[in-house]
């Protein structure tokens, strides 16, 4: 597939189930995966110019790392932002209690949750308390620093390492094998 011709359309039909279970796992949250969900789509779609690839296999982790991205981006903010579906004029689909217990049980959200919170539990009190504060509080590191009475580095490292457990945790599996399946 020559880099200007990418198909929009037929990415988004190979992709659109495994990608929305893909960000279900990682947010542990149906309705937050569908926000992502719907900005990778968008995002795709203005980026589209901006793509080289020539294959399928390259049009595939030129979107999971979009997809990525935003996971990533979410992670900082601690939500998604919705600008590029409004520009757009996309619209998330609705969240009806059918969609939410399909996205929950084919994700395997449940079991995922319990994992987690196990995880949670055996973090170290430090780690846990700093992770806490960055990513449910949404401080500044510096305010974490602040309050655990460590440097700016020392909080940034607790809250990496702890992230990078928590991730582990909930999904193992590299983006590669998440791309075959």
């Amino acid at each position: 597939m020559p880099a200007h011709q990418l198909d929009i359309t037929a990415l988004y039909e190979r992709h659109r189930d495994d990608l929305l279970v893909f960000l279900a796992r990682r947010t542990a949250d149906p309705e937050v995966a569908l926000d992502l969900w719907s900005e990778t789509f968008a995002q795709a779609i203005l980026s589209k110019r901006r793509y080289r690839g020539r294959t399928d296999a390259e049009a595939d982790a030129w979107l999971y790392g979009i997809a990525k991205h935003q996971l990533l981006h979410w992670y900082r903010r601690g939500s998604a932002e919705r600008r590029a579906m409004e520009r757009l004029g996309i619209e998330r689909p609705v969240l009806t209690p059918e969609v939410e217990e399909s996205v929950v049980r084919r994700a395997g959200l449940d079991a995922i949750r319990g994992d987690l919170a196990d995880a949670i539990g055996a973090l170290s009190h430090d780690v846990r308390e700093a992770i806490t504060l960055r990513v449910v509080d949404e401080l500044p590191y510096a305010d974490v620093a602040r309050r655990l009475s460590i440097s700016e580095q020392a909080a940034r490292t607790r809250v990496s390492r702890g992230l990078k457990a928590l991730a582990d945790t909930l999904d193992p599996r590299s983006l590669e094998e998440a791309l075959q399946s």
